[in-house]
């Protein structure tokens, strides 16, 4: 493997203001990638850098249960006058 030619991979806080959640792992948005070079410090009492986000898995709707189906234009009674009903047996 090549020396040099990766970037730095450290640990970082994401942070999703929307649902007051941070979360510390590890990616290649080091400090020295990111341009705001905000830092928090986090539980164990150590400063990293944190890179804020609008949706987490705390905040999305697919993972906290309220996304909603919507039919719109009435898809599935479109698909039934088009190729009928199927007959249950």
């Amino acid at each position: 493997m090549r020396e040099a030619i990766h970037p730095a991979y450290g640990p970082v806080v994401f942070r999703d203001r929307a649902a007051n959640h941070a979360f510390l792992t590890r990616s290649t948005m080091t400090r020295s990638t990111m341009t705001g070079e905000k830092t928090i410090e986090w539980e164990d009492g150590r400063t990293y850098p944190v890179v804020d986000v609008e949706i987490s898995n705390v905040s999305h709707p697919f993972y906290t249960g309220t996304a909603r189906v919507l039919d719109t234009a009435g898809r599935v009674e479109r698909f039934e006058r088009r190729y009928g009903k199927r007959g249950g047996s």
